[in-house]
């Protein structure tokens, strides 16, 4: 391992979470839509059934990230799991819109969640794998610059496909799985040899570890990724169903406008991971919340009409607001601007921090305790926003007041962290 950055090699690597991303910007932007219109579910009813993928990778994503870790096969440790996971979640995701019933589509839904699942962390655990700690935030960025397109083009693309026909965006996003996993098998090579994991304590084990510890510093930053995922998991869900109900767009030109958040983090990606280099990690990620409370008060104070006062013409992502009109930048399109710049502070730098807490043995059982407390975040999360909506009457608006405490939350427990920035080699 040298010591200094292969960004070739990592951008190869960004395409399996691209293709991780494709399927949850499609699969958050439209399957509420379904089972709002389709199904004729409730808010809280929705709510629940945007968890029920996470319910189940809660119970499969840190295990198989612990799991992957022991795993020696000619192809590596983590390969073998994108090989039998990416076939099976684009399959699945490919017959989602076509299911007329609801336990059908139920079914399908339940098949590309859990098989998802199945390669997530080990995909993501590939990134501190080839990567020296002092570089793992540049890199985790270059890696969510990839994943970022992967959501514009489920947002932007899927917007103007699900127009055409609610089946197109959900093909597409099958198709680009296929192309991402092949990618990552063919052009990365896993390091030949690891540290003994014979003796290494499992993901329970570390987690009581953290807990025990002295220096809390691992159990503020997991707390924190929990609350701030609380507030964005809410956010992303029920942004299309906020916009078609509060800001009265369609549905697709719901998850057009959402398009420039994920087209700000893209942008912002790789900056943020070479400022968290200069300033460091704990400092670049309070930033970022603080960036993210105040745009999503913005978005809780200011009236409807004014969230839609043109800025100025912008194509691709910009909205139409009138029928054959110029698609249009917004006020609600700079502030998920903002947003998204926010949000690249924070997420690029969290992942990084968590696996330098470990060795390079344990990394795909740190990359699990990431993903357990986001994912128990993101089950939780549109549960309580969801049922926010329904006791205030319908309000949409709410969740935009709620979120907000969340990231204020994690913003204090990050006060306290002192470890987790990167590690001279």
């Amino acid at each position: 391992m040298t010591a200094r950055l292969n960004y070739g090699k990592i951008f190869l690597l960004g395409f399996g979470f691209f293709g991780v991303s494709v399927i949850w910007g499609v699969y958050n932007a439209f399957v509420p839509i379904f089972l709002a219109d389709k199904f004729d579910l409730s808010p809280a009813w929705i709510g629940f059934f945007m968890t029920l993928d996470n319910i189940a990778a809660l119970f499969i994503q840190p295990p198989v990230g612990a799991w992957s870790d022991r795993v020696r096969t000619k192809w590596g440790r983590r390969i073998p799991f994108i090989l039998i996971g990416a076939p099976l979640t684009a399959l699945a995701f490919g017959f989602i819109p076509m299911a007329s019933i609801l336990p059908l589509f139920v079914a399908c839904t339940s098949t590309t969640l859990l098989s998802a699942a199945l390669w997530r962390t080990p995909v993501v655990a590939l990134m501190p794998d080839i990567t020296p700690s002092p570089f793992r935030s540049q890199a985790n960025g270059v890696i969510n610059f990839m994943g970022g397109i992967g959501t514009i083009i489920a947002l932007q693309t899927g917007g103007v496909l699900f127009k055409m026909s609610p089946n197109f965006p959900f093909w597409l996003g099958s198709a680009l799985v296929i192309l991402a996993a092949l990618v990552v098998f063919f052009f990365i090579e896993e390091p030949k040899e690891y540290e003994s994991a014979e003796q290494q304590p499992g993901m329970w084990q570390s987690l009581r570890e953290i807990v025990n510890e002295e220096d809390k510093s691992g159990l503020r930053i997991l707390s924190a990724i929990f609350f701030w995922f609380l507030g964005y998991s809410a956010v992303e869900t029920f942004f299309t169903l906020y916009a078609k109900n509060h800001l009265g767009l369609p549905a697709g030109d719901g998850a057009t406008l959402l398009s420039v958040f994920p087209l700000f983090f893209v942008l912002f990606a790789i900056p943020s991971g070479l400022i968290a280099a200069r300033i460091g990690r704990r400092i670049t990620i309070t930033i970022g919340l603080i960036t993210v409370t105040v745009m999503l008060f913005l978005f809780y104070v200011t009236p409807a009409s004014a969230l839609l006062t043109e800025i100025a013409p912008l194509p691709l992502v910009g909205i139409p607001l009138a029928e054959g009109g110029a698609r249009m930048l917004t006020l609600a399109g700079v502030m998920l601007m903002l947003g998204g710049v926010g949000w690249a502070c924070i997420n690029i730098n969290s992942l990084p921090m968590i696996v330098d807490l470990t060795s390079a043995a344990r990394l795909g059982t740190f990359t699990g305790l990431y993903y357990l407390f986001s994912t128990f975040s993101a089950i939780v999360g549109p549960n309580v926003n969801g049922w926010a909506v329904q006791l205030s009457g319908g309000n949409y608006n709410i969740i935009m007041l709620i979120a907000p405490f969340f990231m204020i939350v994690a913003m204090v427990l990050m006060l306290g962290v002192k470890r987790g920035e990167a590690q001279q080699i």
